[in-house]
């Protein structure tokens, strides 16, 4: 059975290193030794023969490349377009030389919202990308916020989807939420602990209560971790919000979801979650992915392989989900 994983991580080394350690620090980034061993530089940095032998070992046909972290958002506009042109030219290189096992989403230089739209339709148009991974908030504002709009109609305008990606919080934020913690768990809860699925939940909410996917009815949105805890908040959202906070929109916020958002599995290979999400969202809005190098091939696929479900719904996961939403060629 073709699988195809949707959020797995690559970085270019040479492009990292314009990333200044003093403008990652103040966003929260951990100097790189601090990270754990599965985390390793060398495994986001190889896209190759490394990359390919243990996607074969899982039985994974494609990965959909994308950067993970940091990268033109922690740049002044003109730096940061530089950095994402130069990002996307080198994922394209990667996906070149293997088209049929790599694919990419683009990275946008977001504090320049004009300029990420262009790019958006550069790297979709030119170099065939299947959409764009926002990481996080920019500078503290999430997608709702109106000078992000060119780059929500560009991606409605196109057709293709808006990952949003989990990003390391504010500092406000990191210092209310975060600090006081020992050792590594106030870092650990601020992100794969807990915080960022919590963030990136708060994203996918923002946008539908700020009126933007009313706006913007055909833009495609998705989200890794099993939905980042929205599928079991479904029913309690549905509550909250059936009378009150919504009558500026056109649909109830969890229609809303159901109509504009995809899952992916992303790190999350557990059957709750799992069931959470198929229960709330449907077999068709369930997507494969790892999140390579930081969960493993190898559990990702046994999990797969092993969901109760029936044959023509393990393949919508695998890949018919993945193929028909971002034009996979197979």
């Amino acid at each position: 059975m073709r699988v195809v994983a949707l959020e797995e991580h690559v970085s270019i080394p040479e492009l990292m290193a314009r990333l200044a350690p003093a403008a990652l620090a103040a966003r929260g980034w951990p100097r790189p030794d601090r990270l754990p061993a599965r985390m390793a530089a060398a495994e986001l940095a190889e896209a190759g023969p490394q990359r390919l032998a243990d996607m074969d070992r899982a039985g994974i046909n494609m990965q959909v490349l994308s950067a993970g972290g940091p990268g033109a958002d922690l740049l002044d506009p003109a730096e940061g377009l530089r950095f994402a042109r130069d990002h996307n030219n080198g994922l394209w290189r990667i996906a070149d030389r293997h088209p049929t096992r790599f694919s990419a989403f683009a990275h946008l230089p977001m504090t320049a919202p004009e300029a990420a739209a262009d790019e958006l339709e550069r790297a979709v148009a030119d170099l065939g990308f299947k959409g764009a991974m926002i990481n996080g908030t920019i500078n503290g504002l999430f997608l709702d916020d109106a000078r992000f709009e060119p780059i929500l109609a560009r991606a409605e305008r196109l057709g293709i989807p808006l990952y949003l990606h989990p990003g390391l919080p504010p500092e406000p934020v990191r210092r209310a939420y975060y600090s006081g913690l020992p050792d590594e768990a106030g870092l650990l809860l601020s992100g794969p602990g807990f915080g960022w699925h919590a963030e990136t939940a708060i994203h996918v909410l923002r946008l539908v209560l700020a009126g933007a996917l009313d706006r913007h009815p055909g833009l495609k949105l998705i989200v890794g971790h099993m939905g980042e805890g929205l599928p079991a908040m479904m029913g309690r959202i549905e509550e909250t919000f059936a009378e009150f906070g919504t009558r500026h929109l056109g649909r109830s916020v969890t229609q809303t979801l159901l109509d504009q958002l995809w899952i992916t599995t992303s790190g999350f290979f557990t059957l709750p979650p799992f069931l959470a999400a198929l229960l709330a969202f449907g077999a068709d809005r369930l997507l494969f992915s790892v999140d390579y190098p930081f969960s493993s091939n190898r559990t990702a696929a046994e999990f797969l392989a092993s969901l109760p479900v029936s044959p023509d719904d393990r393949r919508k996961i695998a890949h018919a989900n993945a193929d028909a939403l971002l034009g996979l060629s197979v």
